[in-house]
């Protein structure tokens, strides 16, 4: 009795220091810079503090279909967190910024409008989760306009995933 009573003392206290040094690799991610509303933490993701979300730093980097980048966001799992997901065209609308351009990556011609630089959008067209039928929604970031493409598309589409900060 006494030997079971300690292994489960000794396994309580393994558990506990376990979730405390993982709680703490996480919940110590240090800020490294910042622009307006924005701030970028160390452990690749970005806070609004306008909207209290948490943005990646970086979409996929790549054409991508609706299908695909809704499962990249939901199994995206930089800075430790699990709920990540698609977001939704408003929730990219806060992310357009008309006043400010630049490149895209996939497109030399046309500037692409976001609000900040620490969020690197590598296309125009990053997908949203509202769907009708056969078709998803996506944020045009070169005029702001919300549009609707083919799911299967995966043309100048990329994946950017999003978690509820608060």
């Amino acid at each position: 009795m006494k030997r079971a009573l300690g292994t489960i003392v000794v396994l309580m206290v393994v558990a506990i220091l376990a979730g405390t040094f993982i709680t703490t690799k996480y919940a110590t991610a240090g800020e490294i810079g910042k622009d307006g509303r924005f701030i970028t933490y160390d452990n690749r993701t970005v806070l609004d503090t306008r909207t209290n979300l948490m943005w990646a730093a970086k979409d996929n980097g790549s054409d991508i279909n609706w299908q695909n980048a809704k499962s990249y966001c939901e199994n995206y799992r930089e800075g430790g967190y699990t709920d990540w997901r698609m977001p939704t065209q408003s929730e990219l609308a806060g992310l357009y910024d008309a006043n400010k351009s630049r490149q895209g990556a996939c497109d030399p011609i046309n500037n692409i409008h976001v609000a900040t630089e620490l969020i690197d959008i590598t296309c125009f067209a990053p997908w949203a989760s509202e769907t009708n039928d056969s078709y998803a929604a996506y944020l045009r970031f070169l005029d702001g306009e919300q549009a609707l493409s083919p799911k299967s598309n995966s043309i100048n589409g990329r994946a950017l995933p999003v978690r509820s900060s608060k």
